[in-house]
């Protein structure tokens, strides 16, 4: 009934949470996006997929089934399938193994059966071992293939068609007298 000239006219709301906290559940994401790296780091790591991390002092050994990186820093002796890429640290051996994958960096050891339809890495520290096809190639100072090696042809698709070749011409018979 009484009320001072300063006290609004309308009862007061019930407490609502401040407007504070929004902006900075906001401005999580945009730091994020400001940490992630670059689209070119992140071909090399998807950062959404399956990643195997075998780390520094383990031992892993079986098969390793739709993983779109796996990371050796430890010892695996395993076969990957539907694998994207692989990362053998300097710490990292991969025995007595066999891999297919589209991308592959070497700084550790590797050593069994490689396919590799886009770029092999071997870093200078980095030694493979084996049967070794690859589809590009680079190798710093320092680093080591030995075994068998070829490249991947383009033309090694699964299905590619055989080329083409013509057939002799056959004669025409000709009627004479006409």
């Amino acid at each position: 009934m009484f009320r001072k000239k300063d006290e609004p006219a309308t009862p007061a709301a019930p407490a609502t949470p401040s407007p504070a906290p929004l902006p900075t559940r906001q401005a999580a994401p945009a730091a994020a996006a400001t940490s992630a790296p670059a689209p070119s780091a992140r071909a090399a790591e998807p950062a959404t997929g399956k990643r195997l991390i075998v780390g520094e002092g383990l031992s892993l050994s079986g098969d390793i089934t739709s993983c779109d990186l796996l990371v050796v820093e430890g010892s695996v002796q395993v076969t990957l399938n539907d694998t994207r890429a692989i990362e053998i640290s300097e710490s990292g051996r991969f025995t007595n193994g066999k891999a297919a994958v589209e991308e592959a960096t070497i700084s550790g050891v590797y050593e069994g059966e490689l396919t590799v339809r886009g770029r092999l890495l071997v870093r200078g520290t980095g030694r493979v071992d084996g049967k070794i096809r690859y589809g590009e190639l680079e190798v710093e100072r320092g680093g080591r293939l030995s075994g068998t090696i070829e490249i991947l042809s383009e033309t090694a698709a699964p299905a590619a068609p055989k080329p083409f070749t013509p057939e002799p011409a056959k004669p025409e018979p000709v009627m004479a007298g006409d």
